[in-house]
């Protein structure tokens, strides 16, 4: 762990509008900016409040943030545009003590010390509304077990420092707590902020607020809660096959669908086409004509609750200003508007695989209606809402990814750079309102905790405590009809019911930083990853288009020791006491 100092003054700064003015050194800096913040003549806690907000900025934001691609071009999911992007040391078994990409241990380290920092000061701040002393603390207590969580998804147990403030200059010796011990951690803060949240998404009195999203409230506590008991009743975790644990994780999933069902909370799957992203033109030739009406609109639905500034399915977002990085990043490199850095993150074959045909069968099962000459016809939903592919309309034509095509200028394995490397490109997050020249400033929201994820998480966590009951196939079932697809086929076996939920989280949480934790907390990467990933191969003759299934990249994980990530380098040799993972 390193030495940190004290630059909270830069924190306000960056939080909000205070001026930062000389100030001379008559006494210790560090305790001219605590009093300047911690402000004893504050009773609105003006200062204090912009503190706070700063450390929400630790937040996790999944937005193109490793080499500018998201992190499930780590995983079987997807591939980076150029093959030396960083991101693809997690598929390929690049990353080591001394390169170890996503290494968010200092970030993290740092929020946990801002926290405990205003933790340390606050009371000093004489806040004249009722109750906004002890809500800020539990804001701060959740976004300090939240750093934690993220701490432990990556490398198991850490230290625990509780409220300790490390002096400036102070050498840590801290040994690494066990991940149990870290869970039991995480839990109680979370537990004891609760009582002191505001209710979801909401005011004092639970309604929808827009001033309060992006909070943490009661309900993302909540949802924490189920996402960190669901990891640690998973295979990783729970190498045992602790029934309790799964019972547990179903339990605190259930307390969220239990205060939406008695309209405590105001959460719900997104049931409206919000923005009209597609219509029955744009998508023609994507469905039959019979049903192309309905299909739009549940593709529209989907992509609303991605591209609408703030909605009731999302329980915790990480909140940006308006931005077009989103777009300026991942566009298709034949449009205009896009550079030599554009199209960065590419599907792969495998995740377009796992969409099935709209009446609920997958591509390989008898009957299903797929065909490889005209591989993207009929698919569920939230395929042409995830992903580009040749054809599907964008601004003002259809992509082209056959060979030679405006997308794929070069085509197959041509380049390794500057061009989609599978054939297909990103769409989720992606806003259709600017031309196809210039970009538009628009809201980019992405969703740490959404409710949809609350259903599948009580969905895998009963199917693993009881078995595939009513109450498993109403929550997986509830997050297909959202977009129009078919209930699961009854009389499941658990087994069974367990590759559908793992089917269903894939195709939901798509480039939501959900499938990279999943094949890890299951410990399937081992098989996922090793081989080859694929793409498709378009070439045009004549009228026709000849699709091929190709190779685009090797795949390597070592299961060895890749199911945790190793110690920074850094951090073994100014922290005496850590200890790095195995095997590495």
């Amino acid at each position: 762990m390193k030495k940190y100092v004290i630059a909270v003054m830069t924190a306000v700064c960056v939080a909000g509008t205070l001026g930062c003015k000389k100030m001379t050194e008559s006494e210790p800096l560090e305790l001219i900016e605590k009093d300047l913040i911690f402000d004893s003549k504050d009773s609105l806690g003006v200062n204090a409040e912009r503190f706070l907000n700063n450390i929400y900025s630790g937040l996790p934001n999944g937005f193109n943030r490793i080499s500018s691609n998201m992190l499930d071009a780590g995983t079987d999911d997807a591939i980076p545009n150029a093959n030396g992007d960083a991101v693809q040391y997690f598929s390929n078994g690049g990353i080591s003590p001394t390169n170890v990409v996503d290494d968010v241990w200092a970030k993290n380290y740092a929020n946990i010390r801002k926290v405990n920092v205003f933790l340390a000061n606050i009371n000093v701040v004489p806040l004249n509304i009722a109750g906004l002393k002890d809500r800020w603390k539990a804001e701060a207590r959740c976004l300090r077990a939240m750093s934690y969580f993220e701490l432990i998804k990556r490398w198991g147990g850490v230290p625990l420092i509780g409220d300790k403030v490390y002096d400036a200059n102070e050498t840590i010796t801290v040994s690494r707590n066990t991940y149990q011990q870290c869970v039991d951690y995480i839990l109680s803060e979370l537990n004891a902020a609760m009582p002191y949240l505001l209710t979801a998404n909401g005011s004092v009195n639970g309604t929808f607020a827009a001033n309060y999203y992006g909070r943490f409230g009661r309900g993302a506590a909540m949802a924490l809660k189920s996402r960190l008991l669901l990891y640690a009743a998973s295979p990783l975790n729970n190498p045992s096959n602790t029934l309790t644990k799964w019972a547990d994780a179903a339990a605190a999933a259930k307390a969220v669908m239990d205060s939406v069902t008695l309209g405590k909370f105001t959460y719900k799957l997104n049931d409206a086409a919000t923005t009209a992203h597609y219509t029955t033109t744009t998508l023609a030739g994507v469905a039959p004509s019979a049903s192309l009406s309905a299909y739009v609109t549940n593709v529209n639905k989907f992509l609303s609750v991605f591209t609408t500034n703030s909605n009731n399915e999302i329980i915790l977002p990480y909140m940006t200003t308006t931005n077009s990085t989103v777009e300026a990043i991942n566009d298709p490199v034949g449009y205009t508007r896009a550079s030599s850095t554009s199209g960065k993150t590419n599907p792969t074959q495998e995740l377009v695989n796992e969409y099935e045909m709209s009446n609920g069968k997958m591509i390989g099962e008898s009957g299903s209606g797929y065909t490889i000459t005209n591989p993207y016809f009929n698919r569920d939903p939230r395929f042409p809402a995830t992903i580009m592919f040749d054809g599907l309309y964008w601004l003002n034509r259809k992509v082209q990814t056959t060979d030679g095509g405006l997308d794929r200028p070069f085509g197959y394995g041509r380049v390794t750079k500057g061009e989609t490397r599978t054939g297909y490109y990103l769409r989720k997050f992606m806003t259709s309102n600017s031309s196809a020249t210039s970009y538009a400033n628009y809201p980019h929201v992405f969703p740490i905790m959404r409710y949809a994820e609350i259903l599948l998480n009580y969905a895998e966590a009963q199917n693993e405590a009881v078995g595939p009951d009513n109450t498993v196939y109403n929550a997986v079932n509830a997050i297909r009809a959202r977009v129009g697809m078919p209930n699961l086929p009854t009389g499941l076996t658990q087994a069974e019911m367990r590759t559908r939920i793992r089917h269903e989280r894939r195709v939901e949480f798509a480039f939501e930083e959900q499938r990279f934790w999943d094949i890890r907390r299951w410990k399937i990467a081992e098989t996922v990853l090793n081989g080859k990933l694929h793409g498709i191969q378009g070439v045009v003759s004549g009228s026709t288009t000849n699709y091929t299934i190709v190779d685009a990249a090797d795949a390597k994980f070592d299961a060895n020791k890749m199911y945790l990530f190793p110690i920074p380098f850094n951090e073994l040799v100014s922290n005496k006491s850590m200890v790095q993972n195995p095997n590495w």
